[in-house]
């Protein structure tokens, strides 16, 4: 053999080994991305509802794609993924539960269960396990309104609880906690003694406590905004305003006023700007006290009971809500007030604070876009383009630099209510609706329907996405649908 054909062969003998060892590394990095998949909070990575993974179906069923199924005790809370741990809440009676799977079987790994401390009233479409957990490497730690927080190991072992309330909201409590610098932070929002809080994580000790006087009721959770390296700010969206407050000591830093029938979901980032979504109205939705007068009072002392309020079905269930001092009775001031909660500047919402303190002045506000918003579902900034869905099957897409609308249409296989908010994922966009049916779109401004996929058990939790995987919780289950490849 010449010299040269040696040169040859060790040439590509060594061109081989490399390509071996690149392709282990991205095997290796794959499993690694597997292994430590994060889905740690209600909509993942900082409320997002994003996740960076590929591979995930677009048609699932418990006959296709389907990893496995595992029956869970009921509760509206979503699940949350930590590595290779899924975590949930659910209750049943007097036992509030947190539960732990194997995310890659689906094997129970640990159940733990607390005696509420009392009875928190809700209104009927909430119920005491609403609230999504939040985890890390470390553990879970789950809000409960009829206890407070409770703090779990990886292994089950408790670490640490923290009663909190008893809470005045007529509808119930919903808001989610974050994991972030070594804190565990919770927005409480009621009709009044409202107050976000932080504790140490390790401990549960308190860091700081901001009251919230200006705020009432209202169900978001918050999100970390960093507009540069310098900050980091909890972004808080109220029924009422928006604030921001330092992450690290709970100051306020800024806020501006919104309107909402009870903001929920969760604010959005893109660099300098944020986006949040809030249905309100122009008009008030009560008519005026007189007017209800004229109808009801019957014994004309110029006030609403319970009794005389009966006479009207749909508004009776709410009467709760609009007898702020629970004495039992409907007076005009009361009224009034809940006349006038969700007037005033609402919808789609861009704000791009910059670094002012107190409140924003109006050019904070670079766009506003006032059709289709949803009530429930949060919205969804993926691959440049902002995404809502309402009930109807209601698919809104916008430009999320100037607001102009993209494209507008429906699912026509999922109308029905929408509970759950999208989440996304290798070019994928993920709607669920009450009845239980899928939609898979095709992202993009001019997105498409691919599929949708009916489980015809119902759904009010948001999905998580992690490592390929879809895990999806029913009424009564929780599933995990991954591509067979």
């Amino acid at each position: 053999m010449q010299k040269t054909d040696i040169a040859i062969s060790g040439v590509t003998f060594v061109r081989n080994r490399c390509f071996v060892f690149v392709a282990s590394c991205l095997l290796l990095l794959l499993i690694v991305d597997r292994a430590g998949a994060q889905w740690t909070r209600f909509r993942g990575p900082n409320g997002a509802g994003v996740d960076s993974s590929a591979g995930y179906p677009v048609e699932f069923s418990p006959a296709k794609n389907m990893r496995w199924k595992t029956t869970v005790p009921y509760g509206q809370s979503s699940p949350v993924v930590a590595g290779h741990r899924l975590y949930g809440t659910a209750s049943e009676g007097e036992r509030l539960i947190t539960f732990c799977l194997d995310a890659r079987t689906g094997r129970e790994m640990w159940r733990k269960e607390l005696r509420r401390d009392r009875v928190q009233e809700a209104y009927k479409a909430n119920d005491p396990a609403s609230p999504t957990p939040a985890a890390d490497e470390h553990g879970v730690v789950a809000f409960f309104p009829a206890f407070g927080l409770v703090s779990y190991k990886n292994d089950g072992q408790l670490r640490w609880t923290r009663r909190l309330g008893p809470f005045r909201n007529f509808y119930g409590m919903s808001s989610s906690p974050i994991i972030e610098q070594g804190m565990v932070v919770l927005v409480c929002d009621q009709q009044s003694g409202s107050f976000v809080i932080a504790l140490d994580r390790a401990t549960g000790k308190l860091r700081w406590k901001t009251e919230r006087p200006g705020a009432i009721i209202g169900w978001s959770t918050p999100m970390i905004f960093r507009p540069d390296a310098t900050r980091g700010e909890l972004i808080v969206l109220g029924s009422t305003r928006l604030d921001s407050y330092d992450l690290a000591s709970g100051a306020s830093r800024w806020w501006l006023p919104v309107a909402s029938a009870g903001a929920m979901g969760t604010p959005l980032a893109q660099g300098e700007t944020l986006l949040i979504s809030t249905l309100g109205s122009n008009e008030p939705s009560l008519p005026t006290f007189a007017s209800t007068l004229a109808k009801y009072d019957r014994d004309k002392d110029e006030r609403l009971s319970l009794e005389e309020f009966r006479a009207d079905a749909e508004l009776s269930e709410h009467f709760g809500w609009i007898d702020e001092n629970d004495d039992k009775f409907i007076v005009v001031a009361e009224w009034d007030k809940v006349r006038a909660f969700d007037v005033g500047e609402w919808g789609t919402i861009a704000v791009q604070p910059g670094a002012a303190r107190g409140q924003l002045n109006a050019d904070a506000v670079r766009w506003r876009f006032q059709k289709n918003i949803p009530y429930i579902p949060a919205p969804l900034l993926y691959q440049g383009v902002y995404y809502m869905v309402k009930t109807g099957g209601i698919i809104t897409a916008l430009d999320p630099a100037t607001g102009r609308l993209l494209k507008q249409g429906r699912s026509p296989g999922a109308l029905g209510e929408y509970y759950a908010s999208p989440v996304a994922a290798d070019g994928k966009v993920f709607l669920a609706n009450t009845e239980g049916k899928l939609t898979v779109l095709k992202a993009g401004a001019e997105w498409e329907v691919l599929a949708v996929n009916d489980l015809n058990e119902e759904i009010s939790a948001t999905p998580a996405l992690s490592g390929g995987r879809l895990y999806v919780r029913t009424r009564g289950a929780l599933y995990c649908f991954g591509s067979s490849r």
